[in-house]
């Protein structure tokens, strides 16, 4: 393979990561506890968003499982975050990971 198509599918490479990135700023996925009770949204980049917590509950006796309900729908969307990514950056594969230079 020639230094040309080398540099060529690096650049392709390239372009489709940064497309990527940028889809993936834009998305939103949400993940939930306690049936839907607390829900978070985060980005594809795993940033988060928002929490919504139903007023149900909310309860001063028990903040604790309040707490772990937050904690387990951000791990939820999160999970759901990084799945998105792993999926949409597998696209890269199919460019054929630069001749095996890439470590593919």
């Amino acid at each position: 393979m020639g230094m040309g198509n080398l540099q060529r599918m690096a650049q392709q490479m390239q372009q489709e990561m940064l497309r990527i990135q940028t889809e993936l700023e834009a998305t939103k996925v949400d993940g939930s506890a306690g049936g839907g009770v607390v829900s978070a949204t985060v980005t594809g980049k795993q940033e988060l968003v928002s929490i919504t917590i139903d007023p149900s509950v909310v309860d001063a006796e028990d903040v604790e499982m309040l707490q772990d309900l937050v904690v387990a729908a951000v791990n939820d969307a999160l999970d759901a975050s990084r799945r998105l990514a792993e999926q949409k950056m597998g696209a890269l594969s199919a460019l054929g990971g630069l001749g095996g230079l890439l470590g593919r």
